[in-house]
C-alpha cells in the first residue's frame, strides 16, 4: 500500500506540473494574451516587462516568454535556483529560501526599478508563485539590514504561525510586497498569473502579494505579532516598529494602482487535491475529503483524520477506503533536528496507529518537493512503522522532541525524495484502510 500511495502522489504532481498547466491555461490568440478568460491586447502596449517570481518561476516564463512578442519583451527571474539552459533574454537572479539572501534583496530592487520606468502604454505581467516571498524581498524601512531581516523570517519559519499570519507581517515590512510592486507599476497595464500555495480565500498572501491589494491593517500585523508572542524575539531594528506602532500601511483594494490590473489562478491546493482524488477513485476506493483541518497543528490533524477513517472503515465494511486532505498544518520547530510539518505529521500518525492498535497507511508530502529544512517531500508510515523503528533502538518520540522527522524516516527509508519539483500548490495528505487491514479496536 505505501508504493500505492507514493505512486499516487508522484502521478499527481506530474500531471500538475506547469508545463501542463500552462500549456492548458494560457495561450495566444492573435495580438491577445489569453489565460483562463482573461486576455490582454499585446498590440497596444509598447513595453512588455515580465517578471517571475517563486518556484515555479522558471517553468512559468518558459511557457509564457514564447507567446510575446520579443522586440517588446524584457524579463526577470527570481527563483530559488538557476535555470539550466538559462532563460534567453531574461536577467536570471537566485533568491534564498526559506530565508532572503542577498540575491533577493537585489531583485526586489531591480523589479521595483523596471516596473517604475513603465507608463500607461506599457504591460507588466507578473508569474507568481510560492515561495516568492524570501526569495523575492528587500526592506521597506532603509535601516533594516539584510541580517535582519534573515532573522525576522527565521522567527516567523519557526513560531508555529500559519501563512496569513506569516504575510500580513512581511507585507507590512516590506519594499515589494503587499501591493507596493504593483503601485511602483501604476499606471501600466497589469496582469498577474500565480500559482496558489495559500488559502483560497486570500490569494493576496501568494509571495504576500506584490501586485495585489492588502486588505490587511498595520493594526491586524500589531495584533498579529502580539498573539504570536514574537515581539521581543525580533531583531531591535524591526521590533521598534511593533513597540512604537510605527508601521507604514500597505495599498488597499479600491486604489487607483490597481484599476488597471488584472489577477488570474492558473492552479491550486484544490485542483491538485482534485487531480489526486481522481486518481484514487479509478482504484475503486470509498473516499472523503477532510478540508477542515487546514493551519491546524499536526497532532490534532492527525487526530482527527484517523477518526475520520475510522469512521469510514467501519461505514463500508470489505472496502479499502481513503481519506484526502490538503493545505498546510502548523508545526513549530522544537528542536534542532530536520524536518518538517508533512514529516511531522506523519510520525505522530504512526505513533497513534501504534497507540490504537489501528491498521493503515499515510502519505503526506509538499507539491513543491521540499518539506522544512529537511531535502525531503515528506514521508510514508503504516502500523508497521513503530514496530520497526523499535526494533532499531529508535524512539519515535524522542525523534519528535528534536524535530528530526527527516532523521527518523531517513533510518527506515520511507521517506519521499522528489527534489525540487518546480511548482508550490501547498501540501498533500492521504490515508487509507483496507478491507484487509480492518481497524481491531479503537
Amino acid at each position: 500500500m505505501k508504493q500505492s500511495l507514493l505512486r499516487l502522489f508522484l502521478k499527481t504532481l506530474d500531471r500538475a506540473s506547469l508545463a501542463n498547466v500552462m500549456s492548458a491555461g494560457v495561450a495566444r490568440r492573435g495580438q491577445a494574451l489569453t489565460a483562463l478568460g482573461s486576455e490582454v491586447d499585446l498590440g497596444q502596449a509598447r513595453r512588455i516587462f515580465v517578471a517571475g517570481v517563486g518556484k515555479a518561476a522558471h517553468p512559468m516564463c518558459e511557457a509564457l516568454l514564447p507567446l510575446l512578442p520579443d522586440d517588446r519583451t524584457a524579463a526577470a527571474v527570481v527563483a530559488p535556483a538557476a535555470s539550466d539552459p538559462p532563460l534567453r533574454g531574461a536577467k536570471e537572479f537566485v533568491g534564498g529560501h526559506p530565508y532572503p539572501n542577498r540575491a533577493s534583496d537585489e531583485s526586489a530592487r531591480f523589479l521595483l526599478d523596471q516596473v517604475a520606468g513603465l507608463g500607461a502604454d506599457d504591460l507588466f505581467v507578473c508569474l507568481l508563485s510560492g515561495g516568492g516571498s524570501a526569495i523575492c524581498e528587500a526592506p521597506l524601512d532603509p535601516s533594516v539590514s539584510l541580517a535582519d531581516m534573515q532573522a525576522f523570517y527565521e522567527v516567523l519559519v519557526t513560531c508555529g504561525a500559519n501563512i496569513v499570519q506569516i504575510n500580513i507581517l512581511r507585507k507590512h515590512l516590506s519594499r515589494i510586497k503587499g501591493g507596493r510592486l504593483a503601485q511602483a507599476a501604476h499606471p501600466a497595464r497589469q496582469m498577474t498569473l500565480y500559482v496558489s500555495d495559500v488559502p483560497p480565500d486570500e490569494p493576496s498572501s501568494v509571495a504576500s502579494g506584490p501586485t495585489m491589494p492588502d486588505a490587511s491593517t498595520c493594526e491586524h500585523a500589531y495584533r498579529t505579532a502580539d498573539e504570536l508572542g514574537i515581539v521581543a524575539k525580533l531583531p531591535v531594528s524591526i521590533r521598534r516598529f511593533f513597540e512604537t506602532r510605527t508601521l507604514a500601511e500597505t495599498p488597499k483594494p479600491g486604489m487607483a494602482e490597481f484599476a488597471r490590473s488584472q489577477w488570474v489562478c492558473l492552479l491550486d491546493n484544490a485542483a491538485v487535491l482534485e487531480t489526486l482524488e481522481g486518481e484514487v477513485r479509478r482504484l475503486g476506493w470509498e473516499l472523503e475529503r477532510d478540508l477542515s483541518v487546514d493551519d491546524q497543528p499536526v497532532e490534532l490533524a492527525a487526530d482527527l483524520l484517523l477518526d475520520r477513517l475510522q469512521s469510514l472503515s467501519r461505514a463500508h465494511p470489505g472496502r479499502t477506503v481513503a481519506v484526502t486532505s490538503g493545505g498546510e498544518l502548523s508545526s513549530p520547530v522544537k528542536g534542532d533536528g530536520m524536518g518538517g510539518r508533512n514529516q511531522a505529521f506523519v510520525l505522530w500518525i504512526a505513533r497513534k496507529l501504534a497507540e490504537r492498535g489501528m491498521r493503515a497507511t499515510v502519505l503526506s508530502a509538499g507539491t513543491d518537493g521540499i518539506d522544512g529544512n529537511s531535502p525531503a517531500a515528506g514521508a510514508i508510515a503504516d502500523e508497521s512503522t513503530v514496530p520497526r523503528a523499535q526494533s532499531l533502538g529508535m524512539d519515535p518520540a524522542d525523534f519528535e522532541r528534536r524535530s528530526d522527522s527527516f532523521g527518523f524516516f531517513q533510518k527506515l527509508d520511507d521517506l519521499i525524495m522528489t527534489g525540487p519539483t518546480g511548482n508550490n500548490v501547498r501540501d498533500l495528505r492521504i490515508l487509507v484502510a483496507a478491507p484487509q487491514l480492518a481497524i481491531r479496536h479503537s
